[in-house]
């Protein structure tokens, strides 16, 4: 009482401005500082889009409005390091929102009428659920869906206020929604950027509907992280990087980024001497004739694998093909490509495989002549991008191919399903195909100019 008494006092005399009492009056003993007075929108602006932010009950409230593009009210200030906090309601199921952190504001862009990029950490009430994952904002699209966090999807209720918590340290961002894990990405882009709340563009009858945020609040010294459950992915965009928690997961480097170790040819016990090449963390097979394993060949890991979470990333030129295969034996006689299980790796639009097979089984992400991948256009990168592939199978035979965080296609090894399948794909003549204990994860020469990094490993029991 002293303290407000004395500033009151330096007021009355002009001492002091009626903004540092407010800045003062923000400041609770655990050093969080309110973001938002509860009357006014002072420290806020209003970009993008038209649809407006008002205050109602002591919540800031955006108001979904028709004919009009996304819309942000993002902090004047930026922000670096942080642990940030609000309580978030949206009307309705048909649309999403968001929370933009470390982004960035262009005035200029989108013909004068402004753009905000970066990570958002999503509101999404839809059946897909994937509220706390993350999205960058007109940028690199989804970095941390759901489909990720399975056992998240069910931390946003519906039609309340729903509490976040979004810690921004270093280079890693980490979110909880209603004290629920949700999602952790690893990403060297914008150390510091604005805050922002979304307002989504919708369809008309849309018009009217609301989104509220209250209690908006942040810290930003003597930062102490959470723990986070060590079984949850992490996604990690740096590249040929496994991080302290990775690590501590059971994740290692199966390319280092600066040479073959771990890796030989099919055809030997060395690394080929020509068809492939490593410069600059980047594992690439040269382009040649188009043709199964006619150059270089194909290489494999040195190490056999049985249950195992597997992820990497690749870069198509157009027209390219490839594939990262899994429970490679060597055991079959082939003049080819080397057989195994494949996680197809394809531009779709140009490279004629795409059309081959059984409904689409032979496109991206799809496991090779038997099954065919989801069909989500969310999941695509444009050829010439990088790509994150995925592929988990777990200790009673359940496979799950990923692209880019989104969930491609679901099968079991060995299930009448899948020897059904085999039966009438090119493998049928490869007696148990794909029913091996174990075996080598393999990166196939198609003849194409294609390129690999950040492949990484973790065993499963």
């Amino acid at each position: 009482m002293a303290k407000y008494f004395i500033l009151a006092a330096l007021l009355s005399f002009g001492l002091i401005s009626s903004t540092a009492i407010a800045q003062s009056a923000a400041k609770n003993q655990k050093g969080w500082t309110n973001l938002f007075d509860g009357t006014s929108l002072k420290g806020w602006k209003a970009v993008g889009g038209k649809a407006p932010y008002t205050i109602e009950n002591g919540a800031i409230v955006g108001t979904m409005t028709k004919k009009t593009p996304n819309s942000f009210l993002i902090t004047e200030e930026q922000y670096g390091d942080f642990i940030l906090e609000l309580d978030v309601k949206l009307e309705g199921n048909q649309t999403n929102s968001g929370v933009q952190t470390r982004s960035q504001y262009d005035p200029s862009a989108n013909n004068g009428q402004g753009r905000v990029s970066g990570r958002q950490v999503e509101i999404d009430p839809s059946a897909r659920a994937w509220t706390g994952g993350i999205y960058d904002e007109a940028r690199r699209g989804w970095l941390y869906p759901l489909d990720l966090n399975e056992k998240a999807k069910t931390a946003y209720k519906a039609d309340e206020f729903n509490h976040y918590r979004i810690e921004a340290i270093g280079d890693e961002i980490r979110t909880w929604v209603n004290g629920i894990p949700v999602a952790y990405v690893i990403d060297t882009l914008d150390k510091k950027g604005i805050i922002g709340l979304q307002v989504h563009s919708i369809p008309d009858e849309l018009d009217g509907k609301k989104v509220f945020f209250k209690n908006i609040k942040i810290q930003t010294s003597n930062l102490k992280p959470t723990a986070f459950p060590k079984d949850i992915h992490i996604v990690n965009l740096k590249p040929n990087d496994v991080s302290k928690a990775e690590k501590t997961a059971g994740f290692k480097l199966l390319f280092n980024g600066i040479d073959s170790k771990g890796w030989r040819s099919v055809r030997s016990d060395k690394f080929p001497e020509k068809g492939w090449a490593i410069k600059n963390g980047v594992i690439n097979v040269a382009k040649s004739d188009g043709g199964e394993s006619t150059n270089g060949g194909d290489i494999i890991t040195n190490e056999k694998f049985a249950a195992f979470d597997l992820t990497f990333e690749f870069k198509l030129t157009p027209g390219a093909n490839s594939g990262v295969k899994y429970f490679v034996t060597l055991k079959e006689v082939t003049t080819g490509s080397a057989i195994g299980l494949e996680y197809q790796v394809l531009d779709d639009e140009k490279h004629p495989d795409a059309k081959l097979g059984r409904d689409g089984n032979r496109t991206l992400a799809s496991l090779y002549d038997l099954m065919t991948s989801n069909r989500d256009g969310r999941a695509r990168r444009p050829i010439g991008e990088w790509n994150r592939g995925r592929v988990v199978v777990t200790a009673d035979n359940q496979v799950t191919h990923y692209l880019n965080g989104i969930k491609m296609l679901t099968y079991k090894r060995g299930s009448q399903e899948f020897k059904d399948l085999v039966a009438i794909s090119k493998y049928k003549d490869w007696e148990g195909f794909g029913e091996a204990n174990e075996g080598h994860i393999l990166l196939q020469d198609h003849g194409d100019n294609v390129s690999f990094r950040n492949i990484k490993i973790k065993k499963i029991k």
